[in-house]
């Protein structure tokens, strides 16, 4: 297990500088859009403290910085990916709203009941113990906190899935191995995403872990799903 957590973690530090162009490449800008849907949906319960998890390159912890009186610690663990959003933090004179620690989700060091939101932005399925991590949530999260996740799913229109899947195994890969420093990253990218459990199937392992009220909202014809759930 902490092997394949250093090979998760030298992976993204390899992709690290490259990966929100190529992002923006693989999903033609809509997940900025997305993004923001999870910045309106925290918005509705007036959170003051934010726990952005996979924070990444903090794309969306600097979205949640919008919300007023609101606190933001991004937690990922990737050291270069931090180095990215951090500049982006430092530029935008973010640095009162937002925090950026280095850390797993399956081992958080906060007090129970901290958090009034737990969010996660394409991160989910790269967790070594997703059970280990949603059980972590549960735990820092107020009593009727939510966690709201934007994770990659498959279209469920077999016409779409054609088209989907044209596009994961020639399209990103083509792109990765044109843009990024390390091609294969995007291979287990693509292969991640079509191995991790979406829809009803994931609704279930939510529920399994005491999180109640899911709503899941379907993007790009089930390309993408955004889930909400709460404690």
């Amino acid at each position: 297990m902490l092997k394949e957590n250093n090979q998760n973690r030298e992976m993204f530090d390899s992709i690290s500088k490259e990966y929100d162009f190529i992002n923006n490449l693989i999903t033609f800008g809509a997940h900025k859009k997305w993004k923001k849907q999870i910045v309106n949906i925290c918005k509705k319960i007036n959170p003051k403290k934010i726990l952005d998890l996979a924070t990444g390159t903090s794309d969306i912890a600097i979205e949640l910085s919008s919300i007023k009186d609101c606190k933001i610690i991004g937690m990922d663990p990737s050291s270069k990916m931090l180095e990215v959003g951090q500049s982006k933090i430092d530029n935008q004179n973010l640095n009162d709203k937002i925090l950026l620690e280095k850390g797993n989700a399956e081992n958080l060091k906060y007090d129970d009941g901290v958090f009034d939101v737990v969010t996660i932005g394409y991160g989910v399925r790269n967790f070594t113990n997703l059970k280990n991590s949603l059980k972590e949530i549960y735990r820092v999260l107020k009593k009727d906190g939510l966690l709201i996740i934007l994770e990659t799913s498959l279209p469920s229109n077999p016409l779409v899935r054609v088209f989907y899947n044209i596009h994961t195994k020639l399209y990103v890969r083509i792109i990765g191995m044109i843009f990024s420093n390390n091609s294969n990253a995007y291979g287990y990218l693509e292969s991640s995403a079509k191995t991790f459990p979406y829809g009803e199937d994931f609704i279930k392992i939510l529920r399994d872990m005491n999180f109640i009220n899911i709503q899941s909202e379907i993007k790009l014809f089930g390309a993408s799903t955004i889930y909400i759930a709460k404690k």
